[in-house]
């Protein structure tokens, strides 16, 4: 067992329970959930006797009252910056969930405030966490593929998001914004960073606000890699793979492909062989959401090892900017009818 790091969960509603119990559940690593904070009552307090912690509805109340570590914001993103900046403020490491921020100036108000105050700043980017993704990279940095030269990322699923966050509905920005996010982090995780993106988006359904229920973006990498990078909530097919993210990965001794129900099938100098890359489901985790249930475990795991570790996060603040510049860079190129270069934080 590590040192022992004391959270405050800020937030907790529908996503916020896979971080409360990821939180419990690592306790035999270090973890002391120590208290949680909701500004609806109902809420808090439900967290608060589930889990056996104090509760609060105010964030400055809390922070006076308990003596934490680290806090983890799981809250809408237009409240993030208000509450990082007050974490920041207290010297508290902060974990912010994604989306980062509205936008990029509140986003790197919250990197410059971590920065200026010397606190410890990550996001919640969990996608790659998930164990079929550390998997792909593990074979890559293995060099069975040799270096990566082209891939395509995909999310597509009809699963009916709007019921438990029917928020989603009215948004300016929706598919980018929630889940392209993700797998545009998943392509900086797996193929680098990125010099140009283009990027085609449309509106499949009628009761959406945003223009974007579905994306398809294509990348540049630094590498020279290129990625088609796909997302959609308006796919309609019965074999639905939510929340899974299927991919393919070419390289010059191979390839790798991951399809629905976590299996990987690698060839490598012309040897093909299949393995399931999947986890086991956690007592909290259920059908269908247990992959992106236990990425926040896998994310929760990473962030607590760091924090004892006094290491940064994979998912640091400064290194999370350059996926959320992706986002906006998209957005751009959707409008512009051209390809965008992401900009560069400093």
């Amino acid at each position: 067992m590590g040192t022992t790091i004391r959270i405050g969960v800020i937030g907790c509603g529908f996503y916020a329970q896979n971080h409360l119990n990821a939180w419990r559940d690592l306790a035999p690593f270090g973890a002391a959930l120590t208290a949680v904070c909701d500004v609806d009552p109902a809420k808090a307090k439900a967290a608060g006797e589930t889990f056996g912690v104090p509760w609060y509805t105010d964030v400055k109340a809390m922070l006076a009252t308990e003596k934490l570590d680290a806090v983890d914001i799981v809250t809408r993103q237009d409240t993030h910056r208000a509450i990082a900046e007050t974490t920041i403020a207290h010297g508290v490491s902060t974990i912010v969930q994604k989306p980062f921020a509205p936008t990029w100036e509140d986003a790197t108000a919250i990197v410059d405030a971590a920065r200026k105050a010397g606190v410890w700043l990550a996001v919640h980017e969990n996608f790659r966490f998930q164990a079929p993704l550390r998997a792909v990279r593990k074979v890559i940095d293995s060099g069975a593929i040799g270096e990566p030269s082209w891939a395509r990322i995909t999310f597509r699923t009809g699963f009916d998001v709007y019921k438990t966050q029917p928020y989603f509905l009215d948004e300016e920005k929706l598919v980018i914004a929630d889940v392209g996010v993700h797998v545009l982090d998943v392509s900086r995780f797996l193929l680098g960073d990125v010099s140009r993106i283009s990027c085609e988006i449309q509106r499949r359904n009628p009761r959406v606000k945003a223009e974007d229920d579905t994306a398809t973006m294509l990348l540049r990498h630094e590498s020279g890699a290129v990625s088609v990078v796909e997302a959609t909530y308006e796919a309609r097919r019965a074999d639905d793979w939510f929340p899974e993210t299927l991919l393919e990965i070419e390289g010059p001794r191979g390839s790798i492909i991951v399809t629905a129900g976590c299996k990987m099938k690698l060839t490598s100098d012309g040897k093909a062989t299949t393995s399931d890359i999947g986890a086991p489901l956690l007592s909290w985790t259920s059908h269908p959401w247990h992959v992106s249930q236990e990425g926040a475990m896998g994310a929760c795991r990473h962030f607590l090892d760091c924090l004892q570790r006094g290491v940064p996060a994979e998912t640091r603040g400064e290194d999370n900017l350059k996926t959320y510049a992706l986002v906006d860079a998209a957005y751009k190129a959707a409008a512009e009818h051209r390809a965008v270069a992401p900009v560069r934080w400093s």
